[in-house]
């Protein structure tokens, strides 16, 4: 029952991520969310099965990471064409 949940989450998560093409920061915003219904996932899986949580505190080190580098993508996009449009970039670019 509590895997219907996950698996519906991460589509509804899927499907946001791939309508969202207009602001960097929706298309992040989707990605976290992303991010955390596998940290549940995964949360519920190891606890499920008694296992150690190791894996949880490397999978948030990387989930950290991933969102420093969006973070400084967007910053950095900001800084240059003074908006966060996906529309502005050209397909060279991005």
């Amino acid at each position: 029952m509590n895997s219907l949940i996950f698996w519906y989450m991460f589509i509804c998560g899927l499907l946001i991520f791939l309508s969202l093409r207009k602001h960097l920061l929706l298309t992040l915003l989707s990605l976290e969310y992303l991010v955390v219904v596998i940290f549940f996932c995964f949360f519920y899986f190891l606890f499920m099965y008694g296992s150690e949580y190791n894996f949880i505190i490397i999978f948030l080190t990387f989930s950290v990471c991933e969102g420093v580098l969006g973070l400084s993508i967007l910053v950095s996009m900001i800084r240059c064409h003074g908006n966060d449009n996906l529309m502005n970039l050209s397909g060279l670019l991005w």
